[in-house]
């Protein structure tokens, strides 16, 4: 038998090349589709089709995305969920499964995925947040079976397509979710980053571009609104994840349920009576953020007044960050140099004051309905008559407001 050299020559270019012989730059284009598909199926599905139940999938896309995420990850949609659940339950606290306040940046950042794995392995976790999810015979028999077949099959259909490169493209794929949700999301999105919202957490949002990791960016407009299909809510903020439910929803796959609310104002009240009362605690997120944006303007003004005395204004500037923060947020260090600014500045010493009261309307439950709103049209009165223009118009705003 004769050696047939132009055989062996095609062989070795198919093992190099694969049956779709690409450019380099198709490669790394088919490589980056792949992996915004699966951080779509992770956002959509696992996080807020799933975990939060704030829209619901018709079958083509549910069954699309479990099938698409058993390749391209090898997750297990009930883990997934049980975790991040958990997550919120414990945020920030030693239970939390991944907060990078407790176990550190780095240890999330880069070894995120070892945390997924050991709180998987955690039968009191799932069997505590984790009930809900797909239960069906495709998930018994070959998802949750055969986990690690999925990625198996994604590496096989890579060395195919691509030939030896191939493994390089499933290299990347595999590494996607662990970095950018496990670390990034995880790691950084609690710890670095712009805060629309006081939520009760450290989250932030990263950049107001949630494109790469699919509207995930905007972690804190998700912390503070978890039940909302939505993440963006700033004019200026984009979530691609929105765009891909919006339209599933125009094709009648998707049925989102909720969106982060919007405080809707009126004409201005004679007094703050318990519609103002509903609107404040429906939209407490949304009335703090305007709230603080009153007082940076007011540190601002005390700032420049310094300034032209060419007076110091280094205690302002290192207080400023924390004015509008729940006193619980302000680190020890940071505290003294808080009092000594309030002590300084009466304008910002009353904001602050009259900050924490109208927070402990919507946190003082012992209090009835009638009470409360009693409080609230004190709460006016006092802001209005302070002489302070920014809790006059702040005020003004909230007896215009609606539930």
């Amino acid at each position: 038998m004769l050696f047939d050299s132009a055989a062996w020559n095609t062989a070795l270019d198919w093992l190099a090349h694969g049956v779709w012989d690409l450019a380099w730059w198709q490669i790394v284009f088919y490589t980056l589709a792949t992996t915004h598909i699966t951080i779509a199926a992770v956002t959509i599905f696992l996080h807020r089709s799933q975990a939060h139940r704030a829209l619901d999938l018709g079958p083509v896309p549910a069954h699309f995305f479990r099938f698409w995420l058993w390749l391209g990850t090898g997750m297990v949609t009930k883990e997934w969920v049980a975790i991040h659940r958990k997550h919120h339950a414990k945020c920030e606290t030693p239970d939390d499964p991944h907060s990078p306040q407790t176990r550190g940046l780095r240890t999330v950042m880069w070894r995120g995925a070892e945390l997924y794995r050991a709180e998987a392995a955690n039968a009191e976790t799932l069997k505590k947040f984790g009930h809900g999810t797909p239960d069906d015979w495709m998930e018994r028999n070959v998802y949750s079976r055969f986990t690690w077949q999925g990625v198996g099959l994604m590496l096989v259909i890579n060395l195919v397509l691509f030939g030896a490169v191939g493994a390089a493209v499933w290299a990347v794929q595999m590494a996607w979710i662990p970095f950018w949700a496990a670390g990034v999301v995880n790691g950084v999105g609690h710890y670095w980053g712009y805060r629309n919202f006081e939520a009760q957490d450290a989250s932030t949002n990263l950049v107001p571009w949630g494109v790469v990791i699919g509207g995930e960016e905007l972690h804190n407009n998700h912390h503070t609104y978890p039940t909302a299909a939505k993440f963006s809510v700033k004019p200026y903020e984009f979530d691609v994840g929105w765009l891909y439910i919006s339209a599933l929803q125009r094709l009648g796959w998707a049925k989102v349920k909720k969106v982060p609310p919007k405080l809707r104002l009126g004409a201005v009240k004679p007094v703050a009576d318990e519609k103002t009362l509903e609107a404040l605690i429906a939209n407490r997120y949304e009335v703090m953020a305007g709230y603080a944006r009153g007082v940076r303007q007011a540190c601002k003004d005390e700032i420049a007044a310094l300034k032209a005395r060419k007076a110091d204004v280094s205690a302002l500037k290192r207080a400023k960050r924390w004015l509008h923060r729940d006193a619980e947020k302000v680190p020890a260090q940071a505290q003294p140099t808080l009092a000594e600014v309030r002590a300084a500045h009466p304008v910002l010493d009353k904001m602050v004051t009259m900050r924490e009261e109208l927070r402990q309307l919507w946190l003082n439950t012992s209090q009835s309905r009638d009470q409360l709103t009693a409080d609230l049209q004190a709460w006016c009165q006092r802001a209005e008559a302070s002489g302070i223009a920014a809790l006059k118009e702040f005020s003004l705003k909230l007896r215009a407001a609606h539930a």
